[in-house]
């Protein structure tokens, strides 16, 4: 015997459509139409270069917990992170100076605290 799910509303503020799950299909296609593409921001081909050449020198992650390490102890790092959080298309978008290497989960937990509306933003 199965069951029907029953309908909810669409988890989108002010929105008062019921759906199965998720969100409903004009929010859905709202949301996916409205969120910017990683090109869009700044991270084409001139970002992937200045990444690549970087990452060259700066073989290790630079967070501060792996800083204070001596360097043969420090992970490769694998990804940069705009010192300014304004991205490829900020000012100083490809100036060494405002780039910082750092391993994935070391990039995603500084962007996490330190981005408005991030997944652990602390406002």
């Amino acid at each position: 015997m199965s069951r029907r799910k029953a309908m909810q509303v669409c988890p989108t503020p002010g929105c008062p459509n019921l759906t199965a799950s998720g969100r409903c299909p004009g929010c859905q296609q709202k949301a996916t139409r409205a969120r910017p593409t990683p090109t869009s921001k700044g991270y084409d081909a001139r970002w992937a270069r200045t990444r690549e050449a970087f990452l060259r020198v700066h073989r290790t992650c630079e967070c501060d917990e792996h800083a204070a390490l001596p360097a043969v102890l420090r992970p490769l790092a694998t990804e940069v992170n705009h010192r300014d959080g304004l991205g490829p298309l900020g000012p100083r978008g490809h100036d060494w100076a405002n780039l910082q290497a750092m391993t994935k989960s070391c990039h995603s937990r500084h962007t996490a605290v330190e981005q408005p509306g991030g997944w652990n933003d602390r406002d």
